[in-house]
């Protein structure tokens, strides 16, 4: 996990625009560098560093004698890079998995490039032989990345927005900045004057497409095809703990974010199975957070207990959630509800982690529940095939929620995060399999990926079994919920008359409650006039809701009362 950043034809001097590099500093904790462009003195880089592989030829951007033309600023980790390495003969320079980026450009150019990558990642990539830059991001967006494009041709790149919404340029403040799409990458031309003009933007994957990289990864061809119950099991037994493996790719300490519920608790029981087989001699630390008793934190020992990993709790008090609002949402550049509420719980177990422990490479299970179909709305589906659709349209919008609150909650806080159940071929896998499978059954859903784990022994079946728990919510206790003591805190700070008028004051996406006002405030306050960040909020579909929070859905209160 880095922070990454770079000009192309500033008509402003680069040594104030770099002051805008600064506001990603947290990404990159370990260093920093920035560095012009021989022969443009107007285009430069600016990298931030955090250093979990060959921490002493890491830095960025990366350069290689072999290619001295070619300069990459990137953010991610590209798990076959040993094995593109072995299959292509490339002969690397530094021991950085970024350099087979350089190695496949030259080889086939940046379509095979982005294509053949098994990882997270958001790069730039600059050719000055060719008079080419490149941006890509890959295909969940679990790496962020933004971008701003005048009409005169000045191009501003960086992990975040926070670091381009401040720069200046001749025409006007920079104003068009928006998030570049996952699963794409754009062609630009470079001219002289270092200015550039776009030429193409390509989808290179797409989540159901088998990634072409499968003939590298480690798992060559599953042992059997077909959808039969047993197959399937075993096949995403197979993908899941792949998945796992491949993300061990560290030279920092390995850490687990654990809510007790099934994802987070599978991500855990496996990569601590893992870990045990390739001799890591530290044990692995989970981390929970929660009110004193909540769902989450009960659910979370017993796992920890099961697994026998080093257990962390991280209480979580009312003042300390509600102070951290306003930091978390400057944090994420959203402000959408349900994130904005899931993120507060989130950001506080990272701060802890980075204070206390030594853990810096974080798993977690984000990406479960859309590709799972693991929304109590699932329940409502009018048919498995909308059910299907509805899993593929969450997984293209991940990186406005989500892999959105993930990454930036962990990033804040110098962490990097690692996201298995978004892996290229798992997931691609799980997508192909009949829509009919993959439905809640029995009133249970992830009622597949349930039971593909039934007989391995790695948790107890009750937290196998569990039941969907909101995030916001399994923090809290049933009783009171985090939903409902941020509903209180927020009454007393929007008054009725202000929430009226708020479709004449915030005529897009216009807030509907008093906690939605609450936030649209704070993200104006640091983000005036860019609310089009957020093209819709995030809401259950098929019922009748007002709110995102699962609390609100039948289903959930009948299960919550049973």
């Amino acid at each position: 996990m880095c922070g990454i950043w770079a000009l192309f034809g500033s008509d402003e001097c680069l040594s104030v625009q770099c002051l805008s590099a600064m506001k990603i500093a947290h990404r990159g904790p370990d260093a920093f560098r920035f560095e012009n462009v021989n022969g443009f003195t107007n285009c430069c880089f600016g990298f931030h560093r955090l250093a979990v592989v060959d921490q002493l030829y890491g830095m960025q951007p990366i350069r290689v004698k072999k290619f001295p033309y070619l300069w990459l600023c990137y953010n991610g980790e590209i798990y076959n890079f040993k094995q593109l390495q072995k299959q292509f003969g490339f002969d690397f320079q530094t021991l950085v998995d970024g350099e087979v980026i350089l190695h496949l450009y030259n080889r086939g150019g940046i379509e095979q490039t982005a294509s053949m990558l098994d990882g997270v990642f958001a790069f730039i990539l600059l050719d000055t032989a060719n008079r080419k830059v490149f941006l890509a991001r890959d295909t969940y967006g679990v790496r962020p990345l933004f971008k701003v494009l005048t009409d005169d041709g000045f191009l501003g790149v960086c992990s975040e927005a926070k670091g381009l919404i401040n720069l200046k340029h001749s025409t006007s403040l920079c104003s068009k900045v928006e998030p570049f799409l996952p699963g794409h990458y754009e062609v630009l031309d470079l001219k002289p004057s270092g200015k550039v003009a776009s030429v193409e933007l390509v989808k290179f994957h797409s989540c159901k497409d088998e990634p072409l990289h499968v003939a590298c990864d480690t798992v060559e061809a599953l042992p059997s095809a077909g959808f039969d119950l047993e197959t399937v099991k075993s096949n995403i037994r197979i993908l899941f703990e792949n998945a796992v493996r491949k993300r061990l790719m560290a030279h920092r300490r390995i850490g687990c974010l654990l809510s007790g519920g099934l994802d987070s608790s599978l991500v855990a029981a496996v990569l601590l199975k893992l870990m045990k087989e390739i001799n890591i001699n530290y044990p692995l630390q989970t981390f929970a957070i929660g009110m004193e008793n909540s769902p989450d934190l009960l659910a979370a020992r017993k796992v920890a207990a099961h697994i026998g990993s080093e257990h962390h709790e991280v209480i979580l008090n009312t003042e300390e959630g509600i102070q951290a609002i306003e930091e978390v949402i400057f944090s994420l550049e959203t402000y959408d509800i349900t994130t904005i509420r899931a993120s507060i719980g989130m950001y506080l177990v990272s701060k802890y982690i980075r204070k206390k422990t030594d853990s810096v490479v974080i798993f977690s299970g984000e990406g479960s529940d859309e590709l799972t179909q693991g929304y109590i709305y699932f329940h409502k589906a009018p048919s498995p095939e909308e059910a299907a659709e509805e899993s593929e349209r969450l997984l293209k919008e991940l990186y406005l929620f989500d892999v959105l609150r993930a990454d930036r909650t962990t990033a804040a806080h110098g962490l990097e995060l690692r996201v298995p159940f978004l892996d290229h071929r798992f997931t691609s896998y799980y997508l192909s399999l009949p829509a009919e499978l993959r439905i809640p059954k029995n009133g249970i859903e992830k009622y597949l990926l349930r039971l593909s784990f039934e007989d391995s022994n790695l948790l107890p079946k009750e937290i196998l079994w569990r039941p969907k728990e909101a995030f916001s919510d399994g923090i809290a206790s049933v009783k009171k919920s985090w939903f409902s003591i941020l509903q209180d805190y927020i009454d007393q700070q929007v008054d009725d008359l202000l929430l009226e008028k708020a479709a004449e004051k915030y005529p897009f996406n216009p807030p509907k409650t008093k906690e939605s006002y609450y936030y649209r405030q704070i993200f104006e306050k640091h983000y005036s006039g860019r609310s089009s960040w957020l093209p819709h909020y995030w809401m259950p579909r098929w019922v009748k809701a007002t709110d995102p929070s699962a609390r609100t859905l039948k289903h959930y209160k009948s299960a919550a009362q049973e």
